[in-house]
């Protein structure tokens, strides 16, 4: 099976660090801060930046400690169908990597600084225990991933938490449309965590990752993967409703690939195939959340 292998140690570094998934940093800052000029006219390009860096190293952190927990957990094998992972090719020791890992979210704490200064205790929070629960998705007494809570915490924290942590940075207030744009980014992100973990459902069952795919079987997963791909879409009633059609418009844009995630999804049992349809949903994630903040920004 083909898998695109690096050719160099800084190739291996950097397809570890799982780049396709990187949106799911990216995409809440860019909403949030589209939402904040939206309703206040307010933007600040340095917090945008600080709040990017810091989103994304938490996800790079959080990948990393992954890639090294499930070779140790024995998730990762030989057999395993998902794309290449840097522990399990023998490139780096685990250890290696959760130290690449904690060096991630150090550099996060550090984007992270300018962001507590303007923001005070509600971003500490934020930022404290999005570490946390980055290093608790596959490590420590009660990894998320292993119990069947990847999907929500995906939702959460890189949809509703990001998305209305960087309106606050923006604006130093709460809006309501905040957790509906959050939960739109969220739901995103989260179809990448589904599709993953349903391609991985008999390697996982075979180490007791009892991920959500592994707990409600492959029937429910498929259409949990349609209800988050097309629920943001839905979800884009309250726009047109509240005097903001451009932004349902602009976002039903990327409704063909949704579609074409679902169909894949229905029409193939889990297989290599699926790391194509994982870059499908990321490219769903990048271009819806990318259309509807310029919906929010234009109009």
């Amino acid at each position: 099976m083909s898998r695109n292998l690096p050719r160099s140690l800084v190739q291996s570094i950097f397809f570890a660090f799982r780049p396709k998934t990187l949106t799911a940093g990216l995409i809440p800052c860019l909403a949030g801060s589209a939402l904040a000029y939206h309703n206040e006219k307010l933007f600040d390009g340095f917090v945008l930046l600080y709040a990017i860096l810091a989103s994304v190293f938490i996800q790079i952190g959080t990948n990393l400690v992954n890639d090294a927990v499930d070779f140790k957990k024995g998730a990762d094998s030989d057999s395993r169908l998902g794309p290449w992972r840097i522990t399990q090719s023998g490139v780096l020791s685990a250890q290696t990597v959760m130290l690449l890992a904690g060096l991630c979210f150090v550099v996060a704490l550090a984007c992270g600084v300018p962001l507590v200064l303007r923001g005070g205790l509600p971003i500490i929070l934020i930022g404290l225990i999005s570490i946390l629960l980055g290093y608790s998705y596959t490590a420590g007494p009660l990894p998320l991933a292993y119990l069947g809570l990847g999907d929500l915490f995906v939702v959460l924290f890189f949809g509703l938490v990001a998305v209305n942590g960087m309106y606050f940075l923006q604006t130093l207030s709460w809006s309501m449309t905040g957790v509906v744009l959050g939960l739109q980014i969220g739901l995103h992100a989260a179809v990448l965590i589904a599709i993953n973990n349903l391609r991985d459902i008999q390697g996982d069952r075979l180490v007791n990752k009892k991920t959500l795919a592994v707990r409600l079987g492959v029937t429910a997963i498929r259409y949990e993967i349609a209800s988050l791909s097309l629920g943001p879409f839905l979800l884009g009633l309250y726009w047109w409703v509240n005097g903001s059609r451009e932004v349902a418009l602009f976002s039903l844009l990327s409704l063909p690939l949704a579609l074409l995630i679902v169909k894949n999804i229905f029409q193939n049992e889990p297989s290599p195939l699926y790391n194509r349809f994982l870059g499908q949903s990321a490219a769903l994630h990048l271009s819806f959340g990318t259309l509807a903040s310029l919906g929010l920004w234009i109009f």
